[in-house]
């Protein structure tokens, strides 16, 4: 019974890792990448849309994007909210493409991207830990009330801790990634 309470934290654990690939995504490295700018929001006709409901992004070089809106319309708005974005960059404009380059990063910069990443990496360990605590309370209740025998609550621990780790590990691999990626 432990098991199946165990196996149910799974499912909320990826999405948790799942998550954190996303957010670090977000994050620019030494590497133009699509996810820099997909979800920059553009006022376009009285709403608020991602860019990628209304462009193609493409990498064309290490360290250059591509935008190929649908429509010649949405050439004004895509660009003022790339301006305003919090990359900094200064999108120009070649008659239906929007073409910018990322300027490399500072040492500062990089800096500071590593204390986001930080953060982010707290972030995800603490949601796994919350998991963690609803699980191991949950078993002790079934323990107390005699649903699950005394040696089931230590194997529960026991396995439970060791899928704590597991996503912890894999926490740490996927952080550790981006850092490399972020120091080239």
């Amino acid at each position: 019974m432990y098991k199946d309470i165990i196996n149910r934290i799974k499912p909320e654990l990826e999405k948790t890792l799942d998550y954190l690939e996303r957010e670090l995504g977000k994050i620019r490295t030494s590497r133009a990448s699509p996810s820099l700018v997909e979800d920059v929001e553009v006022q376009c006709f009285g709403q608020k849309f991602h860019l990628k409901q209304l462009a193609t992004i493409s990498v064309t070089a290490k360290n250059e994007i591509l935008i190929q809106p649908w429509d010649k319309s949405y050439v004004e708005p895509i660009v003022t909210a790339l301006s305003r974005s919090s990359l900094k960059m200064n999108p120009v404009v070649e008659s239906d493409f929007i073409r910018f380059s990322l300027p490399p990063l500072s040492a500062e910069y990089r800096e500071n991207l590593l204390q986001i990443i930080a953060q982010k990496k707290e972030d995800a360990r603490i949601t796994v830990r919350r998991w963690r605590g609803e699980v191991w309370d949950e078993i002790q209740t079934l323990t107390q009330t005699g649903k699950i025998p005394e040696d089931d609550k230590y194997r529960g621990k026991s396995e439970l801790q060791d899928l704590v780790d597991e996503y912890n590990k894999k926490i740490e691999e996927v952080v550790e990634k981006k850092k490399k990626e972020i120091m080239k």
